[in-house]
């Protein structure tokens, strides 16, 4: 990785690219530190300690608990491109125009943006009314209302536009970069919560050597997984596909945890509306009583029913995110289209079935992996010492797809640029 990008300096183009991307980092992770003025930060630490606020929270790098600028971040243009994706995918005019080559992925991107500026607007007046719910807002004036508003849906539209010029005048993809940056800024944090473990007695230095052995064995155990994928061979009559390839024979590589991080995120949505829509009342509420602190539960975070329903459903999500983003049909049709076929399966339905079993195979594997992971921190809260740790599996599942993303595109651009050379 570290020869790749020493050649990639070597590329005036580039060079341009990955020190235009640098600076934008620096630009970004510095409006993380403007904060939005009359705020009380010391009430939003509890807010954002746990559930789904803390893993925004995560993901924005620690503005949503100061309360900057950036305390949105790119969860609007996030959940407008998860909807938009879906739609293309039950709606025809939209999945006429994900059909249409560049121009209607140009349109699905319009409508992208706009749909995330009207989320900001939600999100943001219903995060002003949790804000103030627990007390962090000193001026509850209808201007300071305007002004938040006003504030947080500027910044987050102002970063899906420096995003989407990352990812046209950098390197990587924008969004998918800043998510990343953010997670990566949590790590000095996270030293400082075991630094203090230890001057507290809480742990020592045999329970810090066994906890840096597991998080580097999921280090591995996620790289791996992360890289693993199912091929499947696609025969061509009548093509030669190229020089190298004189049996006609091509692949379709299905990954084995691409829609793990999408299927976590559904599945703390849902677990974690209850609780989102209880910090809006008082304790004493019944949503509160009953579905967030009751006895059994399945929305109480850490009970043995929370823990079983959030496995479920996330296998339940990873298979289904898999079957409707590949679509076993369509593959097929398309297939036969192009003269292919799978050695040994007739072409058409019979193409299609074999397609979806092999989904279904590497769907329950990567939900059963993702499974994993978003559970490691609960059981790390519930059995070790490391409780409020800032640490799990989902955040390397995410760092890690975005780090082998954008080394994927510096090889390409420098395959593009002739330098094989390079890559050896």
């Amino acid at each position: 990785m570290f020869k790749i990008l020493r050649n990639a300096f070597k590329v005036k183009d580039l060079r341009k690219r990955i020190l235009f991307t640098l600076f934008i980092v620096v630009v970004f992770r510095a409006g993380n530190f403007i904060p939005i003025p009359g705020i009380n930060t010391e009430s939003l630490k509890q807010l954002t300690s746990t559930g789904l606020f803390g893993f925004y929270d995560l993901i924005s790098g620690g503005a949503l608990e100061r309360f900057s600028i950036f305390a949105l971040g790119v969860v609007p243009y996030i959940n407008a491109s998860i909807i938009v994706q879906l739609l293309s995918m039950s709606i025809s005019k939209f999945e006429q125009l994900s059909k249409e080559g560049e121009e209607g992925r140009k349109k699905l991107q319009n409508i992208t943006r706009y749909l995330s500026i009207f989320l900001a607007f939600v999100q943001s007046y219903g995060t002003y009314l949790l804000i103030s719910n627990v007390g962090a807002i000193e001026d509850r004036s209808i201007f300071s209302l305007v002004f938040i508003i006003v504030t947080l849906v500027t910044a987050s539209t102002l970063l899906v536009w420096i995003g989407d010029q990352v990812s046209l005048h950098g390197i990587g993809n924008g969004v998918s970069l800043f998510i990343f940056v953010n997670i990566v800024s949590r790590f000095p944090t996270m030293f400082i919560q075991i630094d203090a473990l230890q001057k507290a007695g809480e742990v020592g230095l045999i329970e810090i050597a066994i906890f840096s052995v597991v998080a580097i064995g999921l280090l591995i155990w996620t790289i791996y997984m992360n890289l693993a994928e199912r091929r499947v061979i696609v025969q061509y009559a009548g093509k030669q596909l190229s020089d190298k390839n004189a049996n006609n024979q091509a692949h379709i590589p299905f990954s084995i945890t691409g829609s793990a991080v999408i299927a976590i995120i559904f599945a703390t949505s849902v677990l974690q509306f209850p609780a989102t829509i209880g910090a809006f009342f008082s304790q004493d509420a019944w949503i509160n009583r009953v579905l967030v602190n009751g006895t059994y539960s399945p929305f109480r975070i850490n009970s043995t029913l929370y823990i079983l329903l959030f496995s479920f459903l996330i296998v339940f999500f990873t298979w289904f995110y898999t079957q409707v983003t590949y679509k076993p049909d369509e593959m097929a049709e398309n297939m036969n289209k192009s003269a292919g076929f799978i050695p040994g399966i007739r072409p058409g339905e019979a193409t299609a079935r074999y397609i979806e079993r092999i989904l279904d195979r590497i769907s329950i594997i990567g939900g059963v992996f993702g499974a994993i992971l978003a559970l490691f921190p609960i059981f790390m809260d519930l059995f070790t010492p490391f409780r409020g740790l800032q640490f799990g599996g989902t955040m390397l599942l995410i760092l890690i797809g975005t780090s082998a993303d954008t080394m994927r595109q510096i090889e390409s651009q420098l395959i593009l640029r002739h330098y094989q050379g390079f890559l050896k």
